[in-house]
């Protein structure tokens, strides 16, 4: 990923916590000479290997999980929020329009996990995860035994040893910081939820550089 060094994130806690908090992610590799993605979400082990482990679980009537051979390399995109941002937002001038984002990738070879009792623990562990915030969370211990072994026959697991990852926060630190308040001034103050969004990431990482 191309990063201006304005923008490129590498502290290893800041990029996990945005993996943990954006976690439905893009799964590219390349299957039969071309490339194939799955959107899908992914857990983050950050134990074990010195950048962490992804695991998750594909259809196996997806052809995806095929390309999962431990030794051909794949990119896992986690994006979070983003906005346009209108150069009648800037305080100097001439500016253009452009666009405000971030987004981590996560580079490394998965491999499918043939053990059924680790596939049914990563389920089960994907369930706790999401469930975990809502006022009544559902369990899978409820289901009919026959009826979950059926599902998870119908699903192959994986895991990604993470080998490299990057990060990209590109919130206008290149211009003047006059240009970045008025810019987050905006965004705060928008009716779009995805801006505001953007404002608060914007904040939270601002307290974690100026710390």
């Amino acid at each position: 990923m191309y990063i201006p060094k304005a923008f490129e994130v590498s502290d290893r806690a800041t990029l996990h916590a945005f993996i943990e908090a954006n976690s439905f992610a893009t799964l590219i590799t390349t299957l039969d000479g071309a490339p194939f993605a799955t959107r899908l979400p992914l857990i983050l082990d950050r134990e074990g290997s010195a950048n962490g482990t992804l695991i998750g679980h594909v259809a196996r009537a997806n052809p995806h999980w095929r390309s999962f051979d431990g030794t051909a390399q794949a990119l896992a995109m986690f994006d979070g929020p983003h906005a346009y941002i209108s150069p009648s937002w800037y305080v100097t001038s001439p500016a253009v329009p452009t666009w405000n984002y971030a987004t981590v990738h996560a580079y490394g070879a998965p491999r499918v996990i043939d053990d059924p009792r680790r596939v049914e623990a990563i389920v089960d562990r994907l369930v706790v995860v999401h469930e975990a915030d809502l006022p009544q969370p559902w369990s899978a211990r409820g289901l009919p035994p026959e009826f979950k072994a059926n599902l998870l026959k119908a699903i192959v697991g994986f895991e990604m040893v993470i080998d490299r990852v990057e990060g990209k926060f590109k919130f206008g630190q290149n211009r003047p910081i006059e240009d970045q308040l008025a810019t987050l001034d905006e965004l705060t103050r928008s009716s779009t939820v995805g801006d505001r969004k953007l404002a608060d990431l914007i904040r939270a990482h601002q307290a974690l550089t100026h710390r």
